[in-house]
């Protein structure tokens, strides 16, 4: 007689918990991706893919892409301002702090883009290669273009270019109008002054000399209200028809925060009030940016 065993759940083997260090590494490495505006764009094309009309597959598979590149970018900035954060002190930093290990990054930063580039080509060959030259504008931000008077160029490429890795995915292949590609340069432009805000001051000490550094806090203020605005009026006015009283309303939003970040004085200035203002602003100009891919494409996107 075989001897009777308990095979019940109870004996099952428990999965693997990861304990204090592998929770703290995975969380190192997350926030050393630049979470959140990695976050912000991806949802940024999934709202996009989704607006247009895109099939869930090739949504999915266009999501995927945006994911890995923006994460390639993050990882790739923290790993290449490793010196700079360690010499300013960034306790925000995990690499700067030693939470993570640089080599480590590098790796996620290659295995990242490696994984971005059949991700984007599996989109279409065109669709694919425009993703791929944004994805390389954000190298080369972090690479050289950050401490030069171009530092804004890889915005307004990357983000000018997202439209255009999103519709050529569609029935017919079509290329977004030209309003739509420069709506998004805009907002993208706008963006890369206000997301330096924060950091102006380090910036400085430690000698990095973009635009934004080179305009002081009131230069970058003002420009990146400024053409976040722009970028809101090309979204209302730039679409075939009248523009009504309640398609005016975003550019009233927009000039009432656009007013918060530039008429305040030295002292709200220095303040996070700038930031939070332009980031409602951008905001607006997603929700514009959504709900323009999301009118008929009819006569709107042409092959």
């Amino acid at each position: 007689m075989r001897p009777t065993t308990d095979e019940g759940p109870h004996h099952l083997a428990a999965p693997a918990v990861p304990g204090p260090a592998e929770r703290s590494f995975l969380v190192g490495l997350l926030r050393a991706s630049h979470p959140v505006p990695a976050a912000g764009v991806t949802v940024l094309a999934a709202l996009l893919a989704a607006a247009f009309g895109a099939e869930p597959a090739s949504a999915a598979l266009a999501v995927a892409a945006v994911a890995a590149g923006q994460l390639s970018i993050g990882w790739s900035n923290d790993r290449l301002d490793l010196r700079r954060d360690r010499a300013a002190g960034r306790r925000d930093k995990p690499l700067a702090t030693g939470a993570v290990r640089p080599g480590t990054v590098g790796a996620a930063a290659c295995a990242a883009l490696l994984l971005c580039v059949p991700l984007s080509l599996g989109c279409g060959l065109l669709a694919g290669t425009a993703h791929l030259v944004g994805v390389a504008a954000g190298w080369a931000y972090n690479l050289w273009l950050k401490g030069t008077v171009l530092s804004w160029l890889p915005y307004t490429a990357a983000f000018g270019l997202l439209p255009a890795f999103l519709t050529p995915a569609l029935p017919g292949s079509p290329w977004p109008p030209l309003w739509l590609t420069a709506a998004a340069a805009l907002l993208g432009t706008g963006a890369h002054f206000a997301n330096v805000l924060p950091d102006l001051d380090d910036d400085l000490v430690n000698g990095v000399r973009g635009l934004p550094q080179r305009l002081g806090r009131r230069g970058s203020v003002v420009s990146a209200a400024a053409l976040t605005l722009a970028s809101c009026v090309t979204l209302t006015v730039g679409p075939a028809g009248p523009v009504t009283p309640a398609s005016a309303v975003p550019i009233g939003v927009a000039l009432a925060l656009c007013a918060v970040a530039v008429a305040g004085p030295p002292g709200l200035l220095r303040g996070r009030a700038p930031f939070v203002a332009v980031l409602g602003m951008a905001g607006v100009d997603a929700a514009l940016l959504v709900l323009a891919g999301a009118a008929p494409l009819a006569g709107r996107i042409t092959p």
